[in-house]
This record gives structure tokens, sequence and C-alpha cells, in this order.
């Protein structure tokens, strides 16, 4: 049953009503423009690093932030989780259990953070050692990597504000915050690299701060808005309980062990793709960078998609919801377009932005070509796959992202490097091919209807 609304106010759109272009565009281009600037710093980190300090700056950024990405995604699965679950509430009018949400989900990620961070520290030397990190750039990347964990309570706590937030409809406040980080990333990359010469580890600090500075405009936001949440900030209402908890660790369990698992295989493939040495290092440390750069639009879409999907099953409009799928669908395909279009009509420039080496640019011209592939089957999963996180299908979710992340990118990568012998152009194709799995089961959970018949999370 639905209870008393938050003094404050609402909070952010209610997506459960009104067009559904406009309110998908109004409520995702936000998270577009956010997920922009953060690229965007993280790009400005990698072009400073490879313009000042070379391919060994390049490599020991690249390889040293592996294991903070695994840790991102950690924090991203078990924030969609808490994001979905808040989002059926706050569509259902179940604003009580949405604060019990909203403690839960602050103390278990913000917690669970410094115990992670500290792990990091501790083994980044093992782990640059099982990645196969060049040994020209071990030293920068040890550096890199223990900063980086040194500041994953910033990223955690940013990352799970930001979620609470948009399961709410509230998307213009986290780009807001993101760009505080970035002006501050910017300036201290500059400040780190380029006047005080700290190669890699001054991109870490650089990253660091603008993390806290991040996590402390959300965090300020959250407190001064706090009526409007229905959240007091009283130690009390920072307490695990039982039925949140018990939702988030459903939906944030498999899809925590799904993204490690995928970054696992992402890990080895990595580490091969190292060991053919640092031409091939470098050329997939830029050209993975501009494939998750260029799919930015189709991801903020399908962020947007999961988040109004929620909402109008909350508010038992399931009609509503299997047109958002098709809306977000027909702009996945035309930024489709646009990617494989750049990627063969302009490669070399688009590799040129991020490193002066010939080498790398020749070898970047057929890292474009394969990335085609990417750009296919990311645009056609997206918005399938907003369908199974908005209604919470944690069990499907996990096997799609078992098939994507493990089974077909592990076995065609395999495939082609050990049996047809393609050395490093087949983990090239085996991460491009590895969608197609999770495309076909979801077009087919879509379109058989099966995801009506499902029981809701609330």
């Amino acid at each position: 049953m639905a209870d008393a609304k938050p003094r404050g106010g609402r909070i952010g759109l209610n997506l459960a009503e009104g067009n559904i272009l406009s309110t998908l565009l109004q409520f995702s281009v936000p998270i577009l423009f956010a997920n922009l600037i953060q690229q965007l710093y993280n790009t400005v980190d990698l072009i400073i690093i490879g313009k000042f300090v070379g391919s060994v700056g390049t490599v020991a950024v690249s390889v040293g932030g592996d294991f903070v990405n695994m840790l991102t995604m950690f924090a991203v699965g078990f924030s969609a989780a808490g994001q979905v679950y808040i989002s059926q509430l706050v569509g259902a009018g179940e604003h009580e259990r949405a604060q019990q949400t909203i403690g839960t989900l602050l103390t278990l990620l913000i917690g669970s953070s410094v115990v992670i961070g500290l792990l990091g520290i501790i083994l980044a030397g093992p782990f640059l050692r099982v990645m196969n990190c060049p040994e020209d750039a071990f030293s920068q990347a040890k550096d890199y990597m223990m900063i980086t964990c040194g500041g994953a309570p910033f990223v955690f706590g940013y990352t799970v504000v930001c979620a609470i937030l948009r399961g709410m409809g509230e998307s213009r406040k986290p780009l807001l915050f993101v760009t505080v980080a970035a002006i501050s990333n910017i300036f201290m990359d500059l400040l780190f690299v380029v006047v005080l010469k700290l190669e890699a580890a001054g991109t870490a600090w650089a990253t660091i701060i603008a993390q806290f500075a991040s996590f402390a405009a959300a965090f300020i936001f959250m407190y001064r808005n706090r009526d409007r949440f229905n959240f007091d900030f009283k130690v009390k209402s920072f307490a695990i309980r039982k039925e949140p908890l018990k939702i988030i660790m459903k939906l944030g369990i498999p899809r925590s062990i799904q993204s490690a698992l995928i970054n696992v295989t992402l890990l080895y493939c990595s580490s091969n793709i190292n060991s053919y040495g640092m031409i091939a290092s470098a050329t997939n440390s830029v050209g993975n960078k501009i494939t998750r750069f260029s799919n930015i639009i189709t991801m903020s879409i399908d962020t947007g998609a999961s988040a109004m999907i929620g909402q109008s099953l909350g508010a038992g409009k399931k009609d509503r919801a299997g047109k958002v799928v098709h809306v977000a669908l027909a702009i996945a395909m035309v930024v489709c377009a646009v990617n494989v279009a750049a990627a063969l009509i302009i490669p070399r420039q688009i590799f040129g932005i991020f490193t002066n080496e010939a080498e790398v640019i020749d070898f970047g011209v057929t890292f474009m070509k394969i990335s085609c592939i990417t750009f296919i089957t990311a645009s056609l999963m997206g918005p399938y796959q907003a369908m199974i996180t908005g209604i919470g299908n944690a069990s499907l979710g996990f096997i799609v992202g078992m098939l994507d992340g493990v089974v077909l990118r592990l076995g065609i990568s395999l495939l082609l490097t050990r049996v047809f012998d393609m050395g490093v152009l087949g983990f090239f194709y085996g991460n491009a091919l590895a969608r197609l799995g999770p495309v076909i089961i979801g077009m087919i959970y879509f379109y058989s209807g099966a995801w009506k018949r499902r029981k809701l999370l609330i």
C-alpha cells in the first residue's frame, strides 16, 4: 500500500507518466552528459599521460586501472540493484520502504568499499604480475593502482548516491556532481603530470581528488534535501534492514558475481594481449577507451530506460514498459550507424587523438574495423537488457552476463587464437562478438512476453 509522500515534495521526474520519447530523453540526456563528462576526464587522463609520458604511462594507467574498474563494477552492481528496487517502490508510492532501502544501501556500499580498497592496496604487486604488466610500466602501474584503490570509498559513495537519485527519477543532479569531478580532475592532471612530472602517480592523485569532490557534492545535496528523500541522516537511519537487504542481495550478488567474472575474463584477455608487446597493449588500451566512449549514448539511454521500466511496472503500467524498450531500441540504432561510420571513415584521426606513435595508429585502424561489431551488438543488447534490469530478473541477468562475459568472450577468443592462430586479433574479435548470445536471449525474453508474467520485487 502506498504511504505518505515525503514532506519536502517529490525528487525528480515521474517516469511512469507522460510521452515516452520526451520523458526518456528528458531523463536520459542528463545521464548522457554525466557519462560523457566522466569519460571526458578519464580520456583527458589518457591523453595527458600518453602525450607527456608515452606508451609506458598509457599502459601503466590502463593495466593499473583494471583492478579499480573491477571495484567500480562491484559498486555499480549493488547500486543498480538498489536503483531498480527504489524505482519500483517509488512507482508504487512506497516511500517509507524506499527510505529504508536508502539507509541500507548507503551503509552496505560505503562500508564494504573500505575493506575492498585495502585489499587492492595490499594485492597491487601480485595482481600486476598476474596481468603480465610490461616491466617498463610495472612501477608506475603499481603506484597508480595503490593510490586509486585508496579512493574506493569516494567512488562507491558517489555511485550509490547517484543510483538512489536515478531510482527516484532525478538525473540532473548527478550531472552537476560529475562536472565538479571533471573540472577538478583536469586541473589536477595538468598540475601533477605536466608541471610536477609525477607520471602515472600524478594521474592517480588527480583521479581520487576528483572522486572526492564529486562524492562530497552528492552527499551534501542529499543531506540538504533530506526531507524530500524522507531520510534524516541520523545514526539510526544508517541501519541495514532485513527486507531491503534481502532484495539488494538477491539482485546485487548475481550482478556483482557476473561483473567480477566478466572483468576476470577481460583481465585474462588483456593479460594475453599485453604479452604480445607494447604496441598491442597500447592499441588495446586506447581502443577500449574509444569503444567505451562511443557507446556512451546507448548506455545512457539504457540506464534511463531501466529506471522508466521500473517505475512504470511499479505503477502497474506494463504496456508503457514495453513501449520504452522499442523507443530505446530506435535511438540505439541511430547511434550505432554514426559509430560505425566514424570507425570506418576516420579511424586514424580518432586514434591520433590519444597517441602520436605511428605503429599504434596503424594497428588502431584494424581495431576500429573490428569495433564495428561491438557497436552493433551493444546497440541491440542494451534495450532488451533494460527490461531484464528494470523488472528485477536477477537470474536471467546473471545468465546473460555470464554468456556475454565468460562463455562467449573467453570461448571465442581462445578458439580464434589457439585453433585458428589469429594472435592478438583473436582477442579483439572475441571481445567484439561476445554480446551475440545476450542479444538473442534478450530478444526472446522480450518478444515472448515472459516479462509480463513475472512478479515484481515489491
